[in-house]
């Protein structure tokens, strides 16, 4: 198992990407806490996994809650923390870049970029008293090459992209490792609001003709590149934007 031993914390766990990386992680071998502002779809995703999953209640935007879930997880892993995964995202329906106001824009940023914020600061001080640590950020293909109508939401997965980049520069000297997947449109609840479209088989299709292997990302391929990413199979691996996306950004 690639992960034995590991404690890993995984944002955004209760649905899509982050439920199946939690899964994929304690199928590995770690013991993983689920953090989600939906406790029951943490719940319900955990008791799926068993005694190696704990779901923690979680709005990512809230330092409090973001210590609240170290400390949880702390106490569940035997005093260690292995691996981050900074998965909760959020995004506006794509359409007019003038049509989304102050406060769509301000949930896009606290969600996807101020959370990891929160995050870096709780938990960079426990990976450097363990001396050794990793960090994997869910940044996206939005970031390297983005599309009309998602202007604020892409401008936050660029930030993503090069906030893992410059923290795998600072970190390094403490065997800290970052690195940032980046997803193609993938099958979640979110779809809809990327399309800004009914999910039907004629609108997936103007999508579809953009990604060359000709199909969206599902939650197990995001998965599989964040075990990899964790594992000690990349221990040479920082830095690094990982597109994970059917060749979109070729």
């Amino acid at each position: 198992m690639r992960l034995h031993n590991r404690v890993a914390i995984v944002t955004g766990a209760a649905s899509g990407f982050g439920a199946e990386i939690a899964r994929q992680y304690a199928k590995e071998g770690a013991k993983v806490a689920l953090a989600d502002i939906n406790e029951a779809g943490a719940k319900d995703v955990a008791g799926g996994i068993g005694a190696a999953a704990i779901a923690v209640k979680c709005d990512v935007t809230r330092r409090a809650d973001i210590d609240a879930l170290v400390a949880a997880t702390l106490a569940f892993g035997g005093g260690r923390l292995d691996i981050v995964v900074n998965n909760a995202g959020w995004t506006h329906r794509n359409g007019p870049l003038l049509d989304v106001d102050e406060a769509q824009f301000d949930k896009v940023y606290a969600i996807n970029v101020k959370s990891i914020f929160h995050m870096v600061h709780a938990t960079v001080p426990v990976m450097r008293r363990q001396k050794s640590g990793v960090i994997v950020n869910v940044g996206s293909t939005a970031g390297i090459r983005p599309r009309p109508g998602l202007t604020w939401y892409n401008s936050t997965k660029g930030a993503v992209n090069l906030m893992s980049k410059s923290l795998a520069v600072e970190l390094a000297p403490d065997n800290i490792r970052v690195n940032v997947i980046c997803p193609v449109m993938g099958v979640t609840g979110l779809l809809e609001q990327f399309m800004g479209m009914p999910d039907t088989p004629e609108n997936r299709k103007k999508f579809l003709a953009t990604i060359p292997l000709g199909r969206l990302s599902t939650p197990l391929d995001i998965a599989k590149a964040a075990v990899f990413l964790a594992s000690d199979e990349a221990e040479f691996i920082t830095g690094v934007e990982f597109p994970v996306d059917g060749g979109r950004t070729v």
